[in-house]
């Protein structure tokens, strides 16, 4: 056999993919793996779109981005507190192909990336492909939250980037703003990128402090955003980069040559998601929150409060089951699917997506329940 790119050795399947695809394969269970919402994109989104097919808008756009939506999310990123300018903004692919884009872009071979974990595991694999390194910042022996001290003991002259997700996939916390201020101390006129993740600060339940705001970072910030899962738009696929116009000179060649452009009539329905309210499809997630929460509690589970997303990270440890075990076992036997802790570079945990209907949700919690009973 001829040999492959060896960066791409080490890469193995989304876990998250796989149980999903194990609970397929079993029948009959209760679906709470992945993080898609079970909401339809709203209607006048999807109009959008079919007018924008209907006036022809059906060729390439601009490599970056159509005009009117650069300068409809600099409007937006604005209006909630980062001054934004249309040509600091890049229209990808999902926010998965602007992670994508700013890693590989930033990143040179043996450089660092810092991923506080429980966290993304797509961060890994982008920071592997681009033949860097992740160093992990376990956050469950400080409340999730990053201290300063813990970051300062992994930051080393390679460190290239700190990644930054909240509310946080898989737990839904909410880095706090003494977070927040430890890595600005840490990173502030380093070398040092800070990549927030945003995709879910829409789907937040209360205050969400937001380091890409911050003007003293500017020049080191990289925002990744998505349309995915405020919107329901999961099947879209589109989301957006904000970066310094310094950094966007060169990430821009990088995603044009990855994907050339994003659909134009995507990017008009994308203007119209911007206008459009996401706070009714919160509020059926808090109230599932609640429900899900409550039920585990119930069990005698304890968990970060989730406080945005849609996702609840419970502790499992005390059934002296590695998370990998644990979740093949309540697919086989309890019949009903969550994601093992170790997919999120976490043992001891496991992570319920609750962005489901309230049948699925009462289902699998009442076979979680069943479950459990079976293990003590």
């Amino acid at each position: 056999m001829i040999p492959l790119n060896e960066n791409l050795t080490p890469l193995r399947r989304s876990a998250i993919r796989s149980y999903t695809n194990l609970a397929r394969e079993v029948g009959d269970c209760a679906m709470l793996t992945i993080g898609e919402p079970d909401l339809d994109t709203p209607l006048p989104i999807k109009e959008a779109a079919a007018a924008a097919l209907r006036g022809n808008e059906t060729h390439y756009a601009m490599n970056q981005g159509t005009p009117a939506l650069r300068a409809a999310i600099a409007r937006y990123e604005s209006e909630r507190g980062r001054k934004t300018t249309p040509e600091e903004v890049l229209v990808t692919i999902g926010a998965c192909q602007a992670l994508y884009t700013a890693l590989f872009g930033i990143l040179n071979p043996g450089e660092e990336v810092i991923v506080p974990t429980p966290g993304f595991g797509l961060y890994e694999t982008i920071v592997t492909i681009a033949g860097g390194k992740t160093v992990p910042l376990d956050l469950t022996k400080t409340g999730f939250q990053i201290t300063g001290e813990a970051l300062e003991a992994v930051i080393t002259p390679r460190t290239k980037a700190i990644v930054l997700n909240s509310p946080n996939n898989p737990t839904g916390v909410i880095l706090n703003e003494e977070s927040l201020a430890a890595v600005k101390q840490a990173v502030l006129g380093k070398p040092i990128f800070v990549v927030c993740d945003n995709v879910y600060n829409r789907l937040s339940y209360g205050p969400c402090p937001d380091l890409s705001r911050d003007e003293q970072l500017r020049e080191q910030l990289i925002l990744c955003q998505s349309f995915s899962k405020p919107w329901a738009m999961t099947g879209w696929r589109i989301g957006y980069l904000v970066c310094p116009e310094y950094v966007m000179d060169r990430l821009l060649l990088l995603s044009a040559a990855t994907i050339t452009a994003v659909p134009t009539f995507i990017q008009e329905a994308a203007i119209t998601a911007l206008e459009t309210d996401p706070a009714p499809m919160v509020e059926i997630y808090r109230k599932r929150r609640e429900y899900v929460c409550q039920r585990l509690r119930g069990m005698g589970l304890d968990f970060p409060e989730p406080e945005g997303a849609f996702y609840v990270f419970p502790k499992i440890a005390q059934y002296g089951l590695d998370s990998d075990t644990f979740c093949t076992r309540m697919i086989r036997e309890g019949k009903v699917a969550a994601v093992p802790g170790s997919c999120f570079g976490t043992e001891g945990y496991l992570r319920i997506s609750y962005c489901y209907s309230e049948e699925m949700l009462k289902t699998g919690m009442d076979r979680m329940e069943t479950f459990l009973k079976t293990l003590k």
